[in-house]
């Protein structure tokens, strides 16, 4: 039997080796990750590189989503009173058509008429997170500006141009319906429809008239609400489609670069025992040594 006569770079080396496994054990258990660098599983490390930009894009359309969704709820809600509005509106302008009311009580409804006239043009220049969300793509200004020389009463600024937000890998959704065509479309021109309704009550001329018109234009305008209905249905089935993405995802990076808590725990203890063992050695040995250099 061989015996080494100088073991000391041996057990200066099993000392390296278990302090490191002992050091590697650590950083598992406090990361909780088996992979925290390319060295301890190269394969690994590049699968959870491409895995960790798969869980960005999809954190960032989720992130798109939830403003889309916020933006497609209050454009809904808003469309909702403008409809309440219109109603209002109507019920005014049939009392007004019936013959029976006095020049006083004709005043008054023009009056109420006007001031459904002036919430409808704040409900046309909602904003949300800052934009006005009828502006077409010009959100930054609001869409209409009271204008008592137009026939409408007001004026578009915006434009007809549509917003459109990534919400996957390569999907696009259209957001937003512009003024233009939901409140000035022509034959359905919300306002035109509602200043012709006051200036009919105000001579008590052509109020029928007026009436229909203001119908026409509240029935069309509750027509396009259909277009955000289908627009959030859309941002629903995404939204449930990329969070069972990023579930599998995380999975992924589990799977791939994720520590069994336990195991690393007993490397430890293991590795923690090897190196006090190759501690002992080595005490003893350098101790040998130096008994032996006094005898």
């Amino acid at each position: 039997m061989r015996v080494n006569p100088n073991p000391m770079p041996d057990l200066m080396a099993a000392l390296n080796q278990t302090e490191l496994e002992e050091q590697q054990a650590e950083l598992q258990i406090s990361t909780g990750k088996s992979v925290n660098e390319p060295s301890d599983n190269p394969t690994a490390a590049a699968l959870l590189v491409e895995n960790n930009d798969q869980a960005t894009f999809t954190s960032g359309y989720l992130q798109s989503l939830s403003v889309v969704q916020g933006q497609l709820s209050t454009a809904s809600s808003t469309l909702s009173s403008v409809t309440t509005a219109l109603q209002q509106a109507l019920s005014l302008g049939v009392e007004a058509g019936g013959g029976t009311l006095s020049a006083g009580d004709q005043a008054a409804i023009a009056n109420q008429l006007q001031g459904i006239q002036s919430q409808l043009v704040s409900l046309a220049n909602t904003t949300y997170e800052g934009n006005y969300i009828f502006a077409g793509t010009k959100t930054s200004t609001a869409p209409y500006v009271v204008d008592s020389n137009s026939p409408d009463g007001v004026d578009y600024v915006g434009n007809s141009d549509v917003n459109e937000v990534s919400i996957g890998n390569g999907y696009k959704l259209a957001v937003n319906v512009p003024g233009s065509q939901l409140f000035s479309a022509p034959g359905n021109d919300v306002f035109l429809a509602i200043n012709n309704l006051i200036q009919a009550v105000q001579t008590n001329t052509g109020i029928g008239t007026a009436v229909n018109a203001v119908s026409a234009a509240s029935s069309y305008l509750s027509a396009q609400t259909v277009l955000y209905g289908n627009a959030t249905d859309q941002t629903q089935s995404e939204t449930t489609y990329l969070n069972a993405a990023q579930l599998q995802i995380s999975q992924q990076q589990n799977t791939l670069g994720g520590v069994d808590m336990a195991a690393a725990a007993t490397n430890l203890s293991q590795a923690q025992t090897d190196n006090q063992a190759a501690l002992a050695a080595i005490s003893k040995l350098s101790q040998d040594n130096l008994f032996d250099y006094l005898t």
